[in-house]
């Protein structure tokens, strides 16, 4: 089966005329924390943060676009007493789909969260009694999980972007970048350039608690011997480290999913503990797509899983081109969102928003890859692996460009 194709580009009519076809055609035949943004506990980094300069303030009960089909978009577009750079980003990003498809199939009601679980419980609520069909956001895990619970009252479905696991569930989706499959993707192809003896050494937090039960799984599903998971508290690598270089021989290969701002001391300890990345396979997530973790000496020649750069490096630049701002990293998920849902309401009638459509094995295809939901809400990505040299990555596994069998 085909997958079907949301991702827009610059020749506007045209590829608009591809996106909507290709979407038609493979349905015939047929899931954050904020990147890097320091959201609430229980939400976890996706990505490094983007430099960029304040955002204006949005207008209270803005919409985008005069389609018949009324979608939201809630996002966190102020904090505290100011406005949201990600919030704006997030919402510029649907406005850029909008514009980009050139079609007039749907109205998007842009709601403020103002980062709080109350706040997108009233703001989802608001977006439902002006008609709303679909939920794009909320982004941090507990604003999800009260969005969600709303919206399923009303047979609503949720599209966010929290990368908490929990905050998924049957009918809220999350498009986010997923601890779980940079994991998985890391292992798989470890183990498949023959790599046999693992081990790991996590961070004490959120992210590392996650990363250390998927890497367990992983690892078990691979056939990798885990010889040690060493945790350690952030900011203090050194011991656990060295346990990890007495391992000496014993390991080919070393998970580490720390995030980048933490991997110049990380890589430091390695030196240190005697571990040689000639010897021993290093390997990350995508946190480690950051220009601090590709000069690091110490991880020349590691791996790691992430999208690959070129889709959110064309998105990036029509953005700044319309916005005359860089987007944050998480931008595309916004954009990818609101594509499908310009793209659904044009070819689907009224089961546009159903989980029958919305759980297409053959999944789609967006700025940064083929992505599809999973009935439980999570999401699987294709994922490239990368390889760290001389400051830069090179592709030694390029993502996969469809999907074969159901979601896992």
């Amino acid at each position: 089966m085909k997958t079907i194709s949301v991702s827009v580009g610059s020749a506007r009519a045209a590829s608009v005329m591809r996106v909507l076809g290709a979407l038609a055609a493979a349905l015939a035949l047929a899931g954050c924390g904020p990147s890097g943004f320091g959201g609430p506990r229980g939400d976890l980094p996706a990505a490094p943060p983007q430099t960029q300069a304040p955002p204006s303030g949005p207008v209270a009960g803005q919409t985008i676009g005069a389609g018949p089909v009324r979608v939201a978009l809630i996002a966190p577009l102020t904090q505290g007493s100011g406005p949201s750079v990600v919030g704006q980003s997030l919402r510029n990003a649907v406005e850029l789909a909008v514009t980009e498809t050139g079609v007039n199939d749907i109205t998007v009601l842009v709601k403020d969260d103002q980062s709080t679980p109350d706040g997108a419980r009233a703001a989802t609520q608001a977006a439902l009694s002006e008609g709303a069909e679909l939920v794009i956001g909320p982004l941090f895990a507990g604003n999800v999980k009260e969005a969600g619970r709303v919206a399923r009252a009303a047979g609503k479905p949720v599209i966010a972007f929290s990368t908490d696991a929990s905050a998924a569930a049957r009918g809220v989706y999350l498009l986010s970048f997923m601890v779980e499959s940079y994991v998985d993707r890391i292992v798989d192809y470890a183990a498949a350039r023959g790599k046999r003896s693992i081990a790991a050494l996590i961070p004490e937090n959120d992210y590392g608690n996650v990363a250390a039960g998927a890497f367990q799984t992983a690892a078990a599903r691979a056939g990798l011997r885990v010889m040690a998971v060493e945790r350690y508290r952030p900011g203090a690598v050194k011991d656990a480290a060295a346990r990890i270089g007495a391992l000496g021989g014993q390991i080919d290969s070393l998970f580490i999913p720390e995030q980048a701002e933490a991997m110049g001391a990380v890589a430091r300890e390695l030196a240190a503990a005697d571990i040689d990345p000639k010897r021993v396979q290093i390997l990350g997530t995508g946190l480690w797509n950051d220009a601090r973790v590709l000069k690091l000496p110490a991880l020349q020649g590691a791996w790691f899983a992430a999208p690959e750069n070129a889709g959110f490096n064309a998105f990036a630049q029509r953005y700044r081109a319309k916005f005359n701002s860089d987007p944050t990293r998480i931008a595309t998920l916004a954009f990818d969102a609101t594509t499908l849902a310009i793209a659904l309401a044009r070819s689907q009638g009224p089961q546009r928003y159903s989980e029958g459509v919305l759980t297409n094995p053959s999944g789609f295809n967006g700025a940064d890859g083929v992505f599809r939901f999973r009935p439980d809400g999570a999401n699987e990505r294709g994922l490239s692996v990368l390889q760290i040299g001389n400051g830069t990555t090179t592709i030694v596994s390029p993502a996969p460009r469809s999907f074969s069998g159901n979601p896992s």
